[in-house]
């Protein structure tokens, strides 16, 4: 896989922060787990129930020698989720989620809670999402 990076950005790497100087293009020849500093979210940023299971999970990439800890709470967190949770989109993708972080898929878990967020935005506001699925 071939990153592209821009001078100044950072990326996380299996636990490790790497920050380049200048416009570089990286190729990880074997399987890492990484995330770009735009796919980071601070503290600061989990203000809603999915965000803050992100930023569990992210901490399970981030930290990948280290997980014991974010794996309970994300345990703790992911079982509180599913037993408030009425929206059969949002169960389907907690269903999703959890398949993927048993089997240390933290990225793709992370891009399925991403889809997540505006279902979520619409649950608080109130509104019943359409899926593009079900129009079919």
């Amino acid at each position: 896989m071939k990153i592209s990076l821009r001078a100044g950005e950072r990326i996380y790497i299996n636990g490790a922060v790497l920050r380049v100087d200048r416009k570089v293009s990286v190729e990880l020849v074997n399987d890492v787990m990484f995330l770009l500093e735009g796919q980071i979210m601070q503290a600061s940023d989990a203000t809603t129930a999915m965000r803050q299971l992100y930023f569990i999970v992210q901490l399970m990439l981030m930290n990948p020698t280290d997980v014991r800890d974010a794996s309970a709470l994300y345990a703790q967190h992911h079982a509180a989720l599913v037993a408030v949770c009425e929206s059969r989109e949002m169960l389907e993708g907690l269903a999703a989620v959890d398949e993927l972080v048993e089997a240390t898929r933290y990225f793709e878990a992370l891009k399925r809670i991403r889809a997540l967020f505006p279902v979520e935005q619409a649950i608080l506001a109130g509104a019943t999402v359409v899926s593009p699925f079900q129009a079919a």
